[in-house]
């Protein structure tokens, strides 16, 4: 069903235009990490899948999204999982931890609602990577984000960065600190220099 949907998406968003896709040979080539991209709009998390196949992604999304039914079946059709973002608690790692331990690959958006502004991170990210030890590959993207901007043509770009690593020579939260810092300041290079290309 993923593939299926995912390859089904890619057609249709290629009528408004091809996604360009930077530094794809960045990406890991073994083993699970983490994609922590920009948010604007609902179209950037389909480009991401898009633009990651092969590679599967496992969404992070709130879990309002799995209280109808039908949409609950499409989001577990399509890897997603459900997330508590008022109350996260230990459960809410626990399924992307798994995940990373089977060498998947976990998307999230850590500004967690779509935003143009730089607004400060959310910590899952860098919580997730640091008790599963999968390294964080920032991901910026510039394009349309709704129906409106699909019809003017307006060209999907998406560019990775190197992945970051939770340093292991100072204590947890202290690499956590470092961790969250280095991927905020990454996260908004990346929005700058895709914005110019």
């Amino acid at each position: 069903m993923y593939y299926f949907a995912a390859y089904l998406l890619k057609v249709i968003l290629s009528l408004f235009g091809r996604v360009k896709v930077f530094q794809k040979e960045k990406l890991p080539q073994s083993d699970g990490y983490i994609i922590a991209c920009t948010h604007t709009g609902w179209v950037d998390i389909l480009w991401l899948g898009v633009s990651l196949l092969p590679t599967k992604v496992h969404y992070m999304a709130k879990k309002e999204l799995f209280q109808s039914g039908p949409l609950r079946w499409l989001m577990k059709k399509l890897n997603a999982f459900p997330v508590d973002r008022d109350n996260p608690g230990p459960s809410t790692i626990k399924v992307p931890r798994k995940l990373l331990k089977e060498g998947k690959v976990i998307g999230i958006f850590p500004s967690g609602t779509r935003t143009t502004n730089q607004v400060p991170l959310k910590r899952g990210a860098v919580t997730i990577a640091a008790y599963s030890k999968a390294p964080i590959v920032p991901a910026a993207y510039t394009g349309p984000n709704n129906f409106k901007e699909l019809f003017k043509f307006k060209k999907p770009k998406i560019i990775f960065g190197d992945p970051i690593y939770l340093p292991e020579d100072v204590p947890r939260k202290e690499a956590m600190d470092q961790m969250m810092e280095i991927m905020n300041e990454k996260l908004y290079a990346l929005q700058s220099t895709i914005e110019d290309k």
